[in-house]
């Protein structure tokens, strides 16, 4: 039997997110996306979650046969969002946070760009303005943004971060394996771990290949989160963007 085409392909990776889950954010998702006419998948990509996240999208996907799940091995954020990326069988394919600080509507601003060819990939954009957003991380951000264009550029592009990307389905394909190939299939990790650099890297990746990139303004609200310690992760992206220009240099992002 000839496997169904899919329209949209939605990667939520997921470690610990019971929290979230309890609130009912899947249930909104796929809410929203049964309203549409075109075809989707929803793929959970598990970072090794052991707070009984597993259990309860398990349940979850008895109930709706358009979410899956992928178990992976505990390798951070930019691992389970890679495995899930490379999974996807969707025309275009959009990664989001569980905790739907984006919320799900916002694929309604991004699709016309890709549908109507006038971008591979287009991103979110985050308006910090009423959002909540303590002026301390405002403050980080912007200067995180700052030392970004000066060690690796991207100047036409101002919010690398926001967890809302949506890409052709050979764009993805092409990036991900990519990315896959240069962090050697991802390591196991001990913690938690949210490497800011790797969207950076990414997008990089993308303008290198030749890839169009439009930014698109979205709907996002401020979640505190545990998992973030602003000191460390600044300092480690940091590096990571040091490492970024190093490999720029050395020709690493050559796509063949």
């Amino acid at each position: 039997m000839k496997e169904r085409e899919i329209f949209l392909s939605v990667v939520i990776p997921c470690f610990d997110e019971m929290a979230n889950l309890q609130k009912g954010v899947l249930d909104k998702v796929v809410g929203f996306l049964d309203k549409k006419k075109f075809s989707y998948e929803v793929l959970i990509s598990d970072d090794g979650s052991k707070d009984g996240s597993l259990a309860f999208v398990e349940r979850f996907i008895r109930a709706n046969p358009n979410v899956s799940l992928l178990k992976n091995t505990h390798m951070g954020k930019a691992g389970a969002v890679t495995a899930g990326m490379r999974k996807a069988r969707g025309k275009f394919v959009l990664f989001t946070d569980m905790d739907q600080a984006t919320p799900i509507e916002e694929i309604d601003k991004l699709l016309p760009f890709l549908v109507e060819k006038k971008a591979d990939i287009a991103i979110g954009s985050r308006t910090y303005k009423h959002m909540g957003y303590p002026f301390s991380r405002l403050a980080l951000h912007e200067g995180m943004i700052l030392v970004r264009k000066m060690i690796v550029g991207m100047g036409n592009i101002h919010d690398t971060q926001c967890g809302f990307k949506m890409f052709s389905h050979e764009a993805c394909h092409t990036l991900f394996t990519k990315m896959y190939e240069l962090h050697h299939g991802f390591s196991h990790i001990n913690g938690s771990a949210v490497t800011a650099g790797f969207d950076v890297e990414l997008l990089l990746l993308a303008q290198l290949a030749g890839y169009t990139v439009k930014e698109v303004p979205v709907r996002w609200s401020y979640v505190e989160t545990r998992r973030v310690n602003p000191v460390k992760d600044s300092v480690d992206a940091v590096l990571y963007l040091f490492n970024i220009r190093m490999n720029k240099g050395n020709g690493k992002y050559a796509i063949v």
